[in-house]
């Protein structure tokens, strides 16, 4: 038998340490089995001089596009408006999460000024992902505000106009911010 773990998700994890050709070691973890499925996947993250696995990225002044929030923080966001929201709820040990990543980075680049992007780990906020009614991994929400009539005395709130379940492209991402932020056509493909 392999040596490994198994994730809270039901995953056999088995790590590997290796050193590349730049003389930086690192960890490789390769998840096998999920669920009774097979999943093959890859994540490579760079040790620290203690051996310890590092989640950073190469470039730690890099600012993320779509920064990783706390539930406290997306309560205040939720009040505060002053762009569409997107929320990506993900895991760490998500297969599909990690996979979407990127995608989710990369729209939140794109879309800088006119959407915001948040991403929330639900491990870290399980309160805040059940307020949320995060059922499946990874979860999208679009929030826009809800403007009240004028004269009412209803404060403005967050509006979900859509939630999807499950990895999705950046165009697929951005295409959904156009249609449900700005009057675009609703996407024939996800």
């Amino acid at each position: 038998a392999a040596a490994g773990t198994l994730s809270p998700a039901g995953a056999f994890v088995s790590p590997s340490i290796g050193t590349h050709s730049n003389g930086i070691q690192s960890t490789t973890i390769r998840t096998i089995r999920v669920a009774g499925r097979p999943q093959l996947m890859s994540v490579s993250l760079p040790m620290a001089a203690d051996g310890e696995a590092e989640a950073s990225s190469e470039t730690e002044t890099e600012t993320k596009a779509a920064p990783l929030v706390t539930g406290e923080q997306l309560e205040i966001m939720l009040t505060e408006w002053d762009e569409p929201l997107v929320v990506d709820a993900y895991a760490t040990w998500c297969g599909p999460c990690l996979l979407m990543a990127p995608e989710f980075e990369a729209a939140a680049k794109e879309l800088k000024g006119k959407v915001r992007f948040v991403k929330i780990d639900t491990d870290q906020e399980p309160e805040m992902a059940a307020r949320l009614n995060i059922m499946g991994l990874p979860t999208l929400l679009f929030l826009d505000k809800f403007e009240p009539e004028e004269g009412s005395k209803e404060e403005a709130k967050a509006v979900l106009k859509d939630r999807i379940e499950g990895a999705i492209r950046k165009d697929s991402i951005a295409a959904l911010c156009d249609h449900h932020f700005f009057g675009g056509p609703r996407p024939e493909q996800l």
